[in-house]
Protein backbone atom coordinates (compact mmCIF):
# COMPACT_ATOMS: atom_id res chain seq x y z
CA UNK A 1 0.00 0.00 0.00
CA UNK A 2 1.20 3.36 -0.81
CA UNK A 3 1.87 6.28 2.02
CA UNK A 4 -0.89 7.85 2.64
CA UNK A 5 -1.01 11.90 1.57
CA UNK A 6 -1.57 14.83 3.99
CA UNK A 7 -5.35 15.00 2.14
CA UNK A 8 -5.89 10.98 2.74
CA UNK A 9 -4.96 11.56 6.29
CA UNK A 10 -6.93 14.85 6.87
CA UNK A 11 -9.79 12.17 5.53
CA UNK A 12 -9.49 9.52 8.19
CA UNK A 13 -8.57 11.62 10.98
CA UNK A 14 -12.27 13.14 10.23
CA UNK A 15 -13.76 9.76 10.12
CA UNK A 16 -11.84 8.71 12.72
CA UNK A 17 -13.07 11.57 15.12
CA UNK A 18 -16.09 10.25 15.70
CA UNK A 19 -15.06 6.47 16.40
CA UNK A 20 -14.79 4.82 19.77
CA UNK A 21 -11.50 2.77 20.73
CA UNK A 22 -12.26 -0.60 19.30
CA UNK A 23 -8.58 -2.01 21.28
CA UNK A 24 -6.63 -1.20 24.40
CA UNK A 25 -3.23 -1.59 25.12
CA UNK A 26 -2.91 -2.46 28.44
CA UNK A 27 0.00 -3.57 30.79
CA UNK A 28 1.30 -6.64 28.66
CA UNK A 29 1.85 -3.91 25.73
CA UNK A 30 1.65 -5.49 21.72
CA UNK A 31 0.49 -9.26 22.41
CA UNK A 32 0.33 -11.84 19.70
CA UNK A 33 -3.34 -11.39 20.81
CA UNK A 34 -3.45 -8.02 20.59
CA UNK A 35 -2.30 -8.05 16.84
CA UNK A 36 -5.15 -10.87 16.22
CA UNK A 37 -7.99 -8.76 17.57
CA UNK A 38 -6.54 -5.44 15.72
CA UNK A 39 -6.29 -7.42 12.20
CA UNK A 40 -9.70 -8.79 12.77
CA UNK A 41 -10.98 -5.30 13.27
CA UNK A 42 -9.28 -3.70 10.24
CA UNK A 43 -10.94 -5.90 8.22
CA UNK A 44 -14.22 -5.44 9.77
CA UNK A 45 -14.01 -1.73 10.04
CA UNK A 46 -10.77 -0.45 7.74
CA UNK A 47 -10.21 2.05 10.52
CA UNK A 48 -10.04 1.17 14.22
CA UNK A 49 -8.58 3.56 17.07
CA UNK A 50 -6.83 2.08 19.43
CA UNK A 51 -6.05 3.41 22.91
CA UNK A 52 -3.06 2.92 24.76
CA UNK A 53 -3.52 2.81 28.97
CA UNK A 54 -1.55 4.52 31.34
CA UNK A 55 -0.39 0.79 32.20
CA UNK A 56 1.34 -0.02 28.59
CA UNK A 57 5.01 -0.38 28.86
CA UNK A 58 5.55 1.22 25.75
CA UNK A 59 4.80 4.97 24.83
CA UNK A 60 2.18 5.76 22.48
CA UNK A 61 4.05 6.56 19.54
CA UNK A 62 5.84 3.49 19.70
CA UNK A 63 3.05 0.96 20.28
CA UNK A 64 1.27 2.65 17.58
CA UNK A 65 4.55 1.94 15.26
CA UNK A 66 4.61 -1.70 16.37
CA UNK A 67 0.83 -2.48 15.82
CA UNK A 68 0.59 -0.80 12.42
CA UNK A 69 3.91 -2.67 11.26
CA UNK A 70 2.66 -5.91 12.46
CA UNK A 71 -0.81 -5.81 11.36
CA UNK A 72 0.16 -4.07 7.88
CA UNK A 73 -1.96 -0.93 8.64
CA UNK A 74 -1.10 2.79 7.98
CA UNK A 75 -1.37 5.16 10.74
CA UNK A 76 -3.39 7.53 10.20
CA UNK A 77 -2.90 9.73 13.52
CA UNK A 78 -1.55 9.57 16.44
CA UNK A 79 -3.55 11.78 19.19
CA UNK A 80 -3.16 12.17 23.06
CA UNK A 81 -3.04 8.13 24.32
CA UNK A 82 -5.32 6.82 20.89
CA UNK A 83 -4.11 6.64 17.56
CA UNK A 84 -5.89 5.66 14.34
CA UNK A 85 -4.78 2.70 12.23
CA UNK A 86 -6.00 1.98 8.53
CA UNK A 87 -6.17 -0.75 6.25
CA UNK A 88 -8.49 -0.98 3.21
CA UNK A 89 -10.20 -3.94 2.59
CA UNK A 90 -8.29 -5.95 -0.37
CA UNK A 91 -11.33 -7.50 -1.84
CA UNK A 92 -14.07 -4.38 -1.33
CA UNK A 93 -12.68 -1.47 0.23
CA UNK A 94 -15.35 0.41 2.14
CA UNK A 95 -13.73 3.71 2.90
CA UNK A 96 -13.05 6.00 -0.29
CA UNK A 97 -10.27 8.02 -0.11
CA UNK A 98 -9.80 11.22 -2.30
Amino acid sequence: MAELTGRQRRHLRALGHHLDALLQIGHEGITDGVVAHAEKQLRAHELVKVRVLESSPQGRKEAAEELSARTGAELAQVLGRTFLLYKPDPENPRIQLP
